[in-house]
């Protein structure tokens, strides 16, 4: 069967990219009239940094945690309290005042998002020393416990002047335009790549297949599990940020575990082990969604209200389509594999030949 050439490969990812910046200027350009599909759109690119992080941790080491939203949490609240206007903190922290050192500092997105990265990444350093000798369910039982003591630390009043507590931050600058947040998530996705495909990679790979024998060729099982826990907490704290400065307003119940939920969702709908598979996941799942919102309206045919038409009724919907997936699709989407236009040349060649096939035995039974 033929394959493309690099050349070809490179021409049409550049196409396809190209395609997509154009489409997402077009709608930025005119934002009132296109809000609603551009907050899907932003809402999925920064799930799919967050999903990428979760599956270099369990799809490429092995480590099966539940921390997520925690370190979303640090990475949030990191840039809303560095990058709230100045002017405007009184009034945000109008019940018990702001820490003299927080009243006037600031910095730009860039730095405040690589700020509360490395601070998310400086907890996943202290924490993984003791969870991280643990394995399977007992490591995932950590980090969730982990991952509700920083939730309870950042509502706890002790830190009001800090957080804010449960009164939350609000008038967070948002993101100048759609195309910045997907340059922002290509950006994190890309350098995580670059670290699944370096020797440390390999290493992550091999102690996910066998510890044993990965100890026995050398590596440092400990190190390199603290390695791929640190990096990944690294890139979801900077998750944290962009949802942050995509919501505008966060509080400590934006991080509950239902965060961590939906990301490993998007991870198993997509593929454990499957850069891509996340990306496409985390497309689907916000999507699909808001799509399904309709179910969620109350519905009278000929005088007759609906019963099931209510609201939640959607995810009832969204569950069973996500269940027939699963169960059609038992290793995700894309199982363990990547997106490639190889793949999508192969398919369509599939297809033409099964054309040809079925179009050679018409012909054949019309001429007995």
């Amino acid at each position: 069967m033929k394959t493309l050439d690099k050349k070809t490969n490179y021409i049409l990812s550049a196409v396809f990219a190209g395609l997509v910046v154009a489409i997402l200027v077009f709608m930025d350009s005119d934002r009132a009239a296109y809000s609603y599909p551009l907050a899907i759109l932003q809402r999925s690119a920064i799930y799919a940094v967050v999903a990428v992080a979760m599956n270099l941790l369990t799809g490429f080491t092995g480590l099966f945690s539940l921390g997520q939203a925690g370190f979303m949490a640090i990475g949030a609240y990191t840039v809303a309290i560095l990058t709230i206007p100045v002017a405007q903190r009184p009034a945000v922290y109008y019940i018990n005042g702001i820490a003299e050192p927080l009243a006037e500092a600031s910095a730009p997105l860039w730095a405040a998002l690589i700020l509360g990265g490395l601070l998310a990444a400086f907890m996943g350093f202290l924490i993984g020393y003791p969870v991280l000798r643990l394995k399977s369910d007992y490591l995932a039982i950590a980090t969730l416990g982990f991952s509700e003591i920083i939730r309870a630390f950042i509502a706890a009043p002790m830190l009001d002047k800090v957080t804010n507590g449960s009164y939350g931050l609000k008038s967070i600058p948002g993101f100048p335009s759609t195309l910045m947040v997907f340059l922002v998530a290509a950006l994190c996705i890309f350098l995580m790549i670059l670290v699944i495909r370096s020797s440390y990679g390999r290493a992550f790979k091999a102690i996910r297949e066998d510890e044993i024998a990965a100890e026995s060729m050398g590596i440092n099982l400990f190190k390199h599990k603290q390695m791929a826990f640190v990096i990944s907490c690294f890139f979801t704290g900077i998750s944290g940020g962009m949802l942050a400065v995509f919501m505008r307003s966060i509080d400590s119940k934006t991080f509950q575990i239902g965060l961590t939920y939906d990301i490993l969702l998007i991870v198993v709908l997509g593929g454990i082990g499957s850069i891509t598979g996340s990306i496409l996941g985390s497309f689907l799942m916000t999507a699909g969604r808001e799509w399904l919102r309709f179910f969620d309206d109350h519905l009278v045919i000929g005088g007759f209200s609906v019963p099931l038409f209510r609201s939640g009724f959607r995810m009832v919907i969204f569950s069973l389509i996500l269940m027939t997936v699963v169960l059609y699709y038992r290793k995700g989407l894309l199982g363990n594999r990547e997106f490639s236009w190889n793949g999508i040349y192969a398919f369509l060649q599939r297809l033409v030949q099964k054309g040809k096939h079925k179009k050679g035995g018409k012909e054949a039974k019309s001429h007995d």
